[in-house]
Formats: structure tokens, sequence, C-alpha cells
């Protein structure tokens, strides 16, 4: 494809319809040059693919494929290897469809467990966030097939999300919802990046050019197209001037005449429209080899590959010896989920299975016809359900009760009023490990869900997240022992939902979502407020045991040169009589910052699977940004010199080894003014040589007597100096204070 003889062959108008789509899944085709449509269709955990676009609208009315685990699960088994098959294996279905690019991965930040749609993102933290969404770029675009990371950006709630404005301070945007977003980008150039609904300070995230343009192409280096999430786009024309290059759906007879009119009253270059233009067709050119039915699918063995994953993200949260379950034991299956099977959100994600395992069938295949009560219905509580529940477990060695969150509760479309599981399910828990208390509860649920109240209960605890559509067999993969659960939280569980850091400012007031917690997200604001968990961040069991020796941390580069890089490693030992996997997590705190910064930071993990009695040397790698802060004095990444404490750890509040690193920085010094304040001006050292030479005698004196007053600066030590210049015994004049300030400017 000739692109630029295509951009100079197209009429205006033609360019305008390019830039605004064919219908609701495809690009336009303009037959006269041989320029194709190519189709694009949602996909974040698996196809759902429309061929049909009289029925475009209607999310149950997909093709067939395969459901693979939701973000909720899959991420939570910290295994980018795994995620990175499961994304080869999710473009090989969509070359199948004639699907050019899958709209995905989502890695907007959990900010609150309330989130309607957290079970589509990948975790609190932003460094989980870019490393697990990186593994599943990375494996659908190795078969050149495209990806969408959305949605761009601070996109954290479902209510009025359409028309709220997220509004929150550069600092916050950069450390917590922004690196996630930058990390694929400079990794593996996502085909497209999707821009979010919302406003951001007030601006349409569609018509942002400072987020568009300003950083996402001008700092990360950005060569994709951003496209619009469907329907998000409030002016075609001030998109175009920001960098939003594709609209979708069409605005057909409105978009694409607002952008002739616009070039044509001189209001939008031509420049401008080529500009996206190009990547329009840039796209295509990528695009335009897959032909639906080109390709055939192996669904039998992406089933086989979607229970795999789905066993790695359980996370087994407690277990009193319990589990694994013994091949002879006598098991009660309780509740509807393990008949009828909870297995991905409800939305635009939601895939037409082409199977779905149950966990109540998948017990049949290794126990045989195991006994069954339903003890509730989706709808609600049924006290003759519940008693013949009650009766069943007595009746049995091991009850396995399961639970969760059904479609009414959690959705693409609004937000969750409350963290608390249906008081019926709840009470059905107590009074089964108040009959039988070697009572196993397996969870099915999307977001965290408030179990303060009872999960002391029961003898042991699965979360098994939407898992997909073979959840139900890698549950019983994990009971049974035949995968010894590896699974850490990818988000906090909160005692309570006025624990979280952004209780009071979420969701929004008056179409305003106010970011009032900033840095302090997830794991980050329990530890800075000091909040005791139900389970933190990162936190998991097993059926063996490891243990880890020898730290050793290794520090080469500098922060000044921009090459620092300290490399971690230490010695993991599977000491248990099971094989199984361990994550080792590496964190990082600063022990002196003059910013307020969080206790400690996830900056690098690492999974590995080990045999009885093996052991490996796992080794983490921390770049210069594992240790910087972005300062708004600076516009930059800060390395603040000082301490660093680097420690690997089981999870957030589990730190095994630590070790203290010295680190050397370029300090953070502020452009001096005559409105920079005194403070500001004794820690500038260039500052204070001039006014030393200006004044060296009697008025000199006065100067030091000044700033050396420690009780008297505590006072004025913030006044701007164009103020303090004009109080009495000042020794020097305005004149002098400008002619110093512009001399330090200099050097």
């Amino acid at each position: 494809m000739d692109i630029d003889k295509l951009i100079n062959d197209l009429t205006l108008e033609e360019k305008a319809g390019l830039l605004i789509g064919g219908d609701f899944w495809h690009t336009l085709a303009v037959e006269r040059l041989g320029i194709p449509a190519i189709m694009v269709s949602d996909g974040p955990h698996g196809m759902r693919t429309q061929l049909d676009a009289d029925n475009a609208t209607n999310v149950g009315g997909s093709e067939p494929a395969t459901c693979f685990p939701t973000a909720s699960n899959i991420h939570a088994g910290w295994d980018p290897e795994i995620v990175r098959r499961v994304g080869e294996a999710i473009a090989a279905e969509a070359e199948a469809l004639g699907v050019a690019v899958v709209l995905g991965p989502g890695v907007n930040i959990k900010r609150s467990p309330l989130c309607g749609r957290n079970f589509e993102y990948v975790s609190e933290d932003p460094y989980l966030a870019g490393e697990m969404g990186l593994a599943l770029v990375e494996g659908i675009q190795s078969r050149k097939v495209g990806t969408s990371v959305k949605h761009f950006a601070a996109n954290s709630q479902e209510t009025f999300r359409i028309q709220m404005s997220s509004d929150v301070d550069e600092r916050t945007l950069r450390e917590i919802y922004l690196p996630a977003f930058e990390r694929i980008v400079k990794a593996a150039q996502p085909w497209t990046i999707m821009c979010s609904y919302n406003k951001i300070n007030g601006t349409w995230a569609s018509q942002h050019r400072w987020l568009l343009t300003d950083v996402l192409r001008d700092e990360w280096g950005f060569e994709g197209l951003v496209v619009s999430d469907w329907g998000a786009v409030a002016d075609r024309v001030a998109a175009v001037r920001a960098g939003l290059d594709l609209e979708m759906p069409p605005a057909k007879d409105h978009s694409e005449k607002a952008v002739v009119a616009a070039v044509e009253a001189g209001e939008l270059s031509l420049a401008e429209v080529d500009a996206c233009v190009r990547r329009v067709l840039e796209l295509v050119a990528k695009g335009e080899h897959i032909r639906q039915g080109a390709t055939s699918v192996d669904f039998d063995a992406h089933d086989a590959l979607a229970r795999e994953a789905a066993a790695q993200g359980c996370v087994l949260l407690e277990n009193d010896g319990v589990l694994p379950l013994a091949p002879d034991v006598r098991i009660g299956v309780i509740g509807e989920f393990a008949r009828t099977t909870r297995f991905q959100g409800g939305g635009s994600s939601e895939v037409n299975a082409t199977r779905v395992t149950s966990a109540l069938d998948a017990f049949g295949e290794v126990y045989g016809e195991v006994p069954f009560a339903p003890g509730f219905t989706l709808e609600g509580a049924d006290e003759k359900l519940a008693a013949e529940a009650v009766e069943l477990a007595r009746t049995v060695d091991v009850p396995v009760v399961f639970i969760g969150l059904t479609d009414a509760e959690e959705s693409e479309g609004f937000d969750r009023p409350h963290m608390d599981l249906a008081p019926h399910q709840v009470q059905l828990v107590k009074d089964v490990a108040a009959a039988n208390p070697r009572t196993v509860v397996v969870l099915s649920n999307g977001s965290v869900v408030t179990m303060a109240d009872w999960k002391d209960a029961p003898a042991a605890i699965l979360e098994a997240w939407l898992g997909g559509q073979a959840i139900g067999g890698a549950v019983v993969d994990v009971l049974t022992g035949k995968v010894n659960p590896a699974g850490r939280l990818n988000e906090t569980i909160p005692l309570r939902v006025e624990d979280n850091p952004s209780w009071g400012n979420f969701p929004s007031s008056e179409h305003h979502a106010r970011y009032g917690e900033g840095i302090f997200v997830g794991y980050r604001g329990y530890d800075h407020r000091k909040l005791e968990v139900a389970y933190p961040f990162g936190y998991g069991l097993g059926y063996t045991s490891f243990a880890w020796s020898d730290l050793s941390v290794e520090v080469t580069g500098s922060a000044a040169a921009g090459d620092l890089v300290a490399t971690v490693s230490l010695q993991v030992t599977n000491t248990g009589e099971r094989a199984g996997a361990d994550v080792v997590q590496v964190y990082v705190g600063d022990l002196d910052s003059v910013a307020t910064r969080p206790v400690r930071e996830l900056k690098g993990f690492r999974k590995v699977f080990l045999e009885p009695g093996a052991s490996e040397r796992v080794e983490v790698q921390l770049d210069q940004r594992a240790f910087s802060y972005w300062s708004e004095t600076m516009g930059d990444w800060v390395v603040e010199a000082g301490d660093f404490r680097i420690e690997a750890a089981r999870h957030v509040r589990e730190v095994v080894l630590e070790q203290v690193v010295s680190l050397e920085g370029p300090g953070i010094v502020s452009e001096l003014t005559i409105a920079s304040s005194a403070d500001e001006w004794i820690r500038n050292e260039r500052a204070m040589e001039l006014l030393a030479e200006r004044f060296p005698t009697e008025d000199g004196g006065k100067l030091v007597g000044l700033f050396a007053n420690q009780n008297l600066m505590t006072v004025i030590g913030n006044f701007p100096m164009d103020r303090l210049v004009f109080f009495p015994g000042s020794p020097f004049s305005h004149a002098d204070l400008v002619d110093v300030a512009r001399r330090a400017s200099e050097g």
C-alpha cells in the first residue's frame, strides 16, 4: 500500500470519512482507490465478534469463541508467560474470524473495589498492570493481530463514565494511572490505544492534546493509531486537532461534514487531517492480510489452556489443612454457583463461550456422582434449600460451598453500592461451617467482597474470581491438589469498604470524580494510613513451602547519567513435598524523601516453578524508574539522593529479606525567581554565593544572621523573597534581589 500516493489521491470528503470508520466494527473502505476495510472486535479475554452488522449492539449475539479467564483471575497468577500464551490463542481465534484488532487489554487501575468493571482490569498497582498487560499485547501481536490498550486514561468508574471529569493532579497521573500504558507503548508498540469516555481535569480524553499527543506520541514515542471508545467523541474537529485518529462508531453525516467544513473554513489544517488519515491507512495496511475463515481453531486445546490459566489465577486465602482434598474423601457440593457457573462479567466483553465446565461436573469426573444442594437460588434466599444444604454438610467429610456475586451485582455500566455478598449466602456459610468445621468456600466474583465477618468460619477459602469457561475444572484441579495453588492477590481485600483510600471520593459528585487520595491508591493507601486489611496485596497460600536466602543487590550506573540499575537476586528453595510455584515480589521504599512517598512500592516480581527440594537463583532488575517519583517542580522523574530499602517479600505485608542501598542524585532545585521562598533561596548554592559576594562586610553579617536564625526562618522561610525584601532589617534592596536571581539562573 503506497500511503503517500493514497493521501494525495483521496478527496477531502474521503479523508474525513476514513476518520470515522465504515460501520460499528469496520474501518471505511474506499473502493475506487482499493482501500479495504478491516474489522475490530471486543476481546480482552476472548473474542466477542459480531459478524452480523445488524446485530452490532446485541451483546449476546456474538460468534462462539473461547472465554479465557477474565483479568481478575488470570492476572492474579502473576505469570506473564501463560498470559502470552493466552494472547496467542486469542489472536488465533481473531484470525479465524477475520478480526484485525482485538480491543484490549484493559489496564485501568482498580482505584476502588466498587468499580463495576474491575473484572476487566489487571490490578490496583501500576507496575503489575503494566507487566501483565504487556504480556497479553506481546502474545496477541506475535501473530500479527493488533491490540487496543484501553481506556486511556483515568477511567476507574462506571458511574457517569460518559459525562464525568476525573480531576487528578499530574503526579498522580504519572505515578499511578499512566505507567501501565507507558510500559506497553515503549516495550511493544500496540497497534492502537483506545481513549476513554471521561474528561480529565475538564477536557474530554478524546480531545485532550496533552494526553494524546504531547505525552503519548511526543514523550513515549507511540507510533500507532488512537481510536475512541465507542461513542466517546464529543467534538470531532477538536478530537482531530488533539490527535484522535479514528472515531467509532461512525457519526455519519455529522462528524465527516464537520471535519470538511472546518478545513474549508481554515479552522483545521489539512496537515492535521492527513496525519490522522496516514495512521488509519497504516493500521489498514497492517491488518489487511487477515481474512475470515483463512485459519482454523483448535477449541479443545484452547479450552485446556483456559483451564490451566484459570487454575494459576486462583488464590488460596485460608487453609487449616483440609486442602488438598484426599482421593477417598466424601465431599458434598453446596451452592448454585457450583452448578450454574458464573465465569465472566457482563457488558462489552461478554463472550459466547464454546463450552462451560461447571465445578459440579468436574467433581463428578474425579469422585463420581457427588451429593449436591443448591442452598439458594440466583434470585435470592430460599429457607428450604438452605436447610437441605446444612443437613448435607452433616453427612459428608468436607462440604464445598460455592458463593459469589451475580450478573445483576457487577457489570460494565454501573458501580457496586457496597462490597458485601448477599446476606443469605454469608449466613449459609456460617451455618454450614457450624454443622461441619471442615467446610471449604469457593468464591466467584469479579471484584473483592467483604469477608471480615465470615472468613474465620470455614476451614479453607479459595478465591476463584471470574475464571472463564473452564473455571469449574480449574477449581477442582486446585482443590484436589492436581495443581498447587500459586495465585497471589492483585488487589487488596480490605476489612470494610470505608477503609479504601478512595472512600468519600468515589465514584463522583456532580459529574466530577475527585482523586483526592492522590498516589495513595490500593496498598499504598492502606500502608500509608497503617490500616489492617483482611488480605494484603500479593498474598496467597499454597500446598508446599519455600525458603528464601542470600539476598544480593548490585547497583550499577547513576541517576545523573540516567542508567541506574539495581540487580536483585536471591536463592529460592522448595522445602516442601510437592512441586509448586512461588512469587518473589520486590518492593522499593525511599527512607528519607522530601516528597511524600508510599511506604513501599512493587517494582519487580518473578514467578518460579520448582520440584520438591529444588533451588533456583532468582534475579529481578530494577531500572532507574523504580527509585523515582514525579516531581512537579522539575516536570520530570527524579531520583532523590539518599537511602532506599529494597525488600524481597511474599506479599506487601510480609518482607522476608531486605537490604538498604545508598544512591546519589542530581538534586532537586527549583528555578530561582524573586518570588521563590527564602527557604528555596537558601537551598540555592549559587544564589548564596552571589549574595555573599555582594555583601561581604556588615550587611553580609546581617544577611547571614537572617538566614541562620532557625526560629525566624521557621516562621518566614516560606515567604516569597520579593515580599521579605521590604520587611524591616532586610540587608538588600529589590534591585539587588532581581539582579542576583537573574545571575543565579544564568549559572
